[in-house]
């Protein structure tokens, strides 16, 4: 059945009405989930509030396994489901530029868009930088070519990396992050306590 635009049961003129109409539903899930806040999503390195880790781990479980039952019940073809090339190093570069961005900003991408939406003044800067940057490795690209298309791996996935079948590596990537549920709410705990205590 699925996918629906390249199966063509739904034309491709929707594609982009119906990326706008997601593009909503995702910045309000993000506003009512507190991701709009600086606060919250920077809480996350400083360990006292994980609710960025605990958000994105939920919808990745609940993707994962409804992808995987789609698939079985034959209502979505799973080979037709565009995957990103992995490029190793300079994903881990940038990967690791984005994070120390985030720390900084207190935002990511997506999350300061939600922020202007709701006047934040700190989003706006935030991504007044992040165009800046964005122009500046345009500019700059034919000098970080070579190393921004090596390392390809091609369209590969953890289970045909790890060579773990579809089903069990879901069941350790639950456990794993029902673990990691556990853990920051033990953390969070500890951390907040401190910072009464020293009054932070």
């Amino acid at each position: 059945m699925g996918p629906l635009i390249p199966n063509g049961i739904i034309g491709e003129g929707w594609d982009f009405v119906i990326a706008i109409l997601i593009g909503i539903a995702f910045g309000f899930i993000l506003e009512a989930s507190g991701f709009s806040s600086s606060r919250n999503l920077a809480g996350v390195f400083y360990g006292y509030n994980f609710v960025v880790l605990r958000v994105f781990f939920t919808a990745l479980i609940v993707a994962m396994v409804g992808l995987m039952y789609f698939d079985y019940f034959g209502w979505l073809d799973l080979s037709k489901i565009f995957i990103l090339p992995t490029y190793l190093g300079p994903m881990i570069v940038g990967g690791i530029i984005m994070g120390f961005g985030f720390i900084i900003g207190g935002y990511c991408p997506g999350t300061s868009f939600t922020g202007i939406a709701i006047g934040k003044l700190d989003a706006l800067f935030f991504t007044v930088g992040l165009y800046l940057g964005i122009m500046g490795f345009s500019l700059a690209f034919p000098l970080f070519e070579g190393f921004y298309n090596s390392g390809s791996m091609g369209n590969i996935t953890l289970t045909e990396l790890t060579g773990i079948p579809a089903p069990y590596f879901a069941m350790a990537f639950t456990v794993v992050a029902l673990a990691a549920f556990w853990g920051t709410m033990f953390i969070e705990k500890r951390v907040r306590k401190n910072m009464k205590q020293y009054k932070f």
